[in-house]
């Protein structure tokens, strides 16, 4: 076990040291397999003592690094909060390991809701069901269960309705490293 003097040694390293562009990645690598939970941008720009900027630019080079046919993982970043994530191609082996199904099947009132959400977020349930058509309570509450959406806060009008948006786990389901990434509607327009 390291006392507070090694520890405060090592970061004098990392401060005087200049480090190159790979030994940043491995840094970077290391601390979002550790984490477990997504780190903003600013969190891993502290700890490798680098300018957001910078920092942004590396995870940026990390992504595309990443995006190689021979890599098993990639890069997910959700409003300036990374984490790596398995590549969605590599899922059913994932599975076979873990021994179940994480990415079980959506009912269709699920698959709609979540495609609402996804594109016009955040957004109430009211807006939701005038846009369905029919009552999505259902559909929003296994949602949340399986936490592909979440609560957003609340519209500034009488009752103060719940504001739903998308989540990083939705992105991990979908394969997306951002929200961007899904295609826009006019995609899906057949003339």
């Amino acid at each position: 076990m390291r006392n507070n003097n090694e520890k405060s040694t090592n970061s004098e390293i990392a401060q005087e040291k200049d480090l190159t562009k790979d030994e940043y990645f491995s840094i970077i690598e290391s601390l979002l397999f550790v984490s477990g939970e997504p780190l903003t941008l600013k969190q891993i720009a502290s700890i490798i003592k680098l300018s957001s900027k910078r920092t942004k630019d590396l995870l940026k080079d990390m992504t595309v690094k990443y995006r190689q046919k021979s890599r098993g993982i990639k890069i997910l970043n959700n409003e300036d909060k990374y984490s790596l994530v398995t590549k969605t191609e590599n899922s059913y082996y994932v599975e076979e390991l873990l021994g179940n199904n994480s990415r079980q099947s959506l009912s269709q009132a699920s698959l709609e809701t979540l495609a609402i959400i996804a594109y016009k977020q955040p957004i109430t349930r009211i807006d939701i069901d005038e846009i369905r058509g029919v009552k999505s309570d259902r559909a929003i509450s296994t949602l949340v269960e399986r936490k592909l959406i979440k609560e957003n806060g609340r519209l500034s009008v009488p009752g103060r309705p719940i504001l739903y948006g998308t989540t990083e786990e939705f992105l991990k389901y979908f394969g997306l490293e951002n929200i961007n990434e899904i295609p826009s509607i006019e995609e899906f327009h057949l003339d």
